[in-house]
């Protein structure tokens, strides 16, 4: 993804070297740091970016990392990933802006679980809404049915946060739908690569929140044409990295610093994602799409915004 932005783009003034984090992260920052690189685009899992970063201090080379782990940014640390905090406030602003004002949650057990409860809570008291019942599970069948049977113990609910990705969202729907056949369910960007949920009975009508795909399409059929296979959807992310690049080094002289005063631009920039923008502590901000599952299908409900 990142060799076919270059060419896209036909940056003549940048050159990319890779490097290989499987044979070690460590060993991989300080090859990239020793030959004078002076941004460094990934790496992806969370604790390979705690090793980078503190190598790349060093140097003072910032990074743009593709990872949503909120706990490794700043200090020159930029995240490109998709933060799902984001898409969980998305989608319960839209849902209470559709008059649902009672909200519950399935959750897994675990630090995803435990941040989507807490933007759940968060969000909803923000709005004025009420979450009545938040229940966690392990990624078992008696588990996920024992926490839908207990949602409603506390009390009717309009709606219902599913926090988890399309493959475990197909068994917690029919358990959901086998207790409330009214309550609208609700999903997250994890959705968003999950085309078996248009096959589910008890998904249609579900909305989830993420990043526009109106882009992507596009680049996943020029890259399929150009590469002979079909992209990993978290691709974008290393694409959109090159593009950034690209503009923000129009005036960026050849040894120098790179200029991160740019990257924090309030007006943002636009990607295959769509529109985002880095805030201060280095966590990005993204413009977020509602989709509604149909029967086959997906459709959006709520267009990303062009712009902040």
């Amino acid at each position: 993804a990142t060799t076919m932005a270059l060419l896209d783009t036909n940056a003549a003034n940048l050159r990319m070297t890779t490097y290989d984090t499987a044979k070690g992260v460590a060993a991989a920052a300080q090859a990239a740091v020793n030959d004078g690189n002076k941004l460094i685009l990934g790496p992806l899992l969370g604790e390979e970016v705690t090793v980078t970063a503190n190598i790349a201090k060093t140097g003072n080379v910032p990074i743009l990392t593709f990872s949503n782990d909120i706990g490794v940014a700043g200090n020159n640390v930029f995240l490109l990933g998709h933060i799902p905090a984001q898409s969980v406030d998305r989608i319960v602003r839209y849902a209470y802006g559709k008059g649902m004002k009672r909200f519950a949650a399935m959750v897994p057990n675990g630090d995803y679980g435990q941040r989507a409860s807490q933007t759940l809570l968060k969000s909803a008291k923000d709005v004025g809404a009420t979450v009545v019942s938040i229940q966690t599970f392990n990624r078992d069948s008696a588990s996920v049915n024992t926490a839908a049977k207990s949602l409603s113990a506390n009390g009717d609910y309009d709606a219902v946060l599913i926090a988890e990705n399309g493959e475990m969202a197909l068994k917690i729907g029919p358990a959901i739908r086998a207790n409330s056949s009214t309550a609208k369910i609700l999903g997250t960007e994890l959705w968003n690569t999950s085309g078996v949920l248009a096959g589910s009975p008890a998904m249609r009508g579900a909305w989830f929140a993420s990043v526009s795909d109106t882009l992507y399409r596009q680049y996943a059929t020029k890259y399929k044409a150009r590469f002979g296979t079909s992209p990993f959807r978290l691709s974008s992310l290393g694409y959109d990295a090159v593009l950034l690049t690209v503009k923000v080094a129009r005036n960026w002289k050849i040894g120098t610093a790179f200029p991160l005063q740019q990257l924090t631009d309030t007006g943002g920039f636009v990607g295959l994602d769509g529109v985002f923008r880095f805030r201060k502590d280095g966590v990005s901000e993204r413009a977020l799409e509602v989709q509604q599952i149909n029967a086959g299908s997906f459709s959006i409900v709520d267009p990303a915004p062009s712009g902040f």
